[in-house]
């Protein structure tokens, strides 16, 4: 599983593709040279570091399926004309995860979690984003992130990664020891209901003007009047068991956050943040009411592809964008083979 503590396993986002020819974008436009590291190299790691679980993501495979709607303020069309950001109320399909190619791991609250959202467009577009609930990415390139899953790999006889190895690693890439000073000073929530999920990757937002904006965002939780989410005890689903009650108990909603780069800020790096003083624009509230154990047919079987897009929104010059894309289309071109196991989440009386 990967902690906050120092970020130190795979972060890749929730995987998988919906349909055939959906997905693995920068795959297919040949993202990987002959001579550099392939989807498979990757696949191939996480199963280095987890072991194969049939038929589950080869990382985030802890996972609980979601829906509900975005209704849009309208207020992001400044930046771009995806149809998403019109006015109005859409489907969205969700999925909450815990990073990390164990399908059973025990929940613990410092276990990076993931949030999959695909945003069903009124014109028949979609857009999908995979976001992660930590300030920064610990990556700045996809073969930083390839050397730290191996040499952050626990150590059987003391469960915790081998401390030259993580030295040498971080000694070779300042970038990461950066990221995690700033990941560390940020500590987690108390459950998924309550955590804000960033993109961390730059797109680029471009309006009906053909203007063009770098643009980050966040779903940043809103306030309730019920009870804060409960984590007491220490269940194996500890986390996914409190937030099946919080649903139960009525809808949770998060702010569509967009934050605006200026001219100078990094786009190409997502281990850099951007000044808090940036402008930010209130895009809409993202409401999920159902919570559903994964199986056939729901969030279980789709691609968070962060290259799923609509028109109005674009990659920016982010390498690691690329390499996520082509990495979920090799995980699901795997886990679609393979046999299913039931899923360690289940939502008791719930739709399967």
């Amino acid at each position: 599983m990967l902690s906050r503590r120092g970020a130190l396993l795979g972060l890749a986002a929730v995987g998988g593709v919906v349909a055939v020819g959906v997905g693995g974008l920068a795959e297919a436009a040949g993202w990987l040279r002959p001579d550099a590291l392939t989807p498979a190299d990757f696949a191939d790691r996480f199963e280095q570091i987890a072991g194969r679980h049939d038929g589950f993501r080869r990382n985030h495979a802890k996972g609980l399926a979601a829906t509900g709607t975005f209704t849009s303020t309208g207020a992001g069309a400044e930046v771009s004309k995806a149809a998403v950001f019109r006015p109005g109320t859409m489907p969205v399909v969700g999925r909450f995860s815990l990073s990390g190619g164990l399908p059973d791991q025990p929940d613990k609250p410092d276990t990076v979690r993931g949030l999959g959202l695909m945003f069903l467009l009124p014109d028949g577009e979609q857009w999908r984003t995979a976001m992660i609930n930590l300030p920064v990415f610990t990556d700045s390139a996809p073969q930083g992130f390839f050397e730290r899953m191996l040499a952050s790999r626990p150590q059987v006889q003391t469960g915790k990664p081998d401390p030259s190895a993580m030295a040498a690693f971080l000694a070779a890439h300042p970038e990461t020891a950066a990221a995690m000073k700033i990941i560390k000073a940020a500590p987690p929530s108390a459950g998924f209901a309550d955590s804000t999920y960033r993109s961390l990757n730059a797109f680029r937002a471009t309006n009906a003007q053909g203007e063009t904006t770098a643009i980050r965002w966040a779903a940043v939780p809103m306030a309730s009047d019920r009870p804060a989410e409960q984590t007491h005890g220490n269940g194996e689903n500890v986390l996914f068991d409190a937030l099946i009650d919080t649903v139960e108990r009525g809808p949770v909603s998060w702010k569509l956050i967009l934050t605006l780069a200026d001219p100078g800020d990094p786009t190409d790096d997502p281990t850099l943040p951007w000044p808090a003083n940036r402008p930010t624009i209130e895009a809409g509230t993202i409401t999920l009411d159902g919570v559903h154990t994964e199986a056939v047919g729901n969030a279980r079987d789709i691609n968070f592809d962060p290259l799923v897009l609509p028109d109005g929104l674009a990659a920016s010059d982010d390498p690691v964008l690329a390499a996520r894309s082509a990495v979920y289309a090799r995980s699901f071109n795997r886990r679609a083979r393979e046999p299913k196991s039931p899923s360690a989440v289940v939502v008791p009386g719930g739709a399967q």
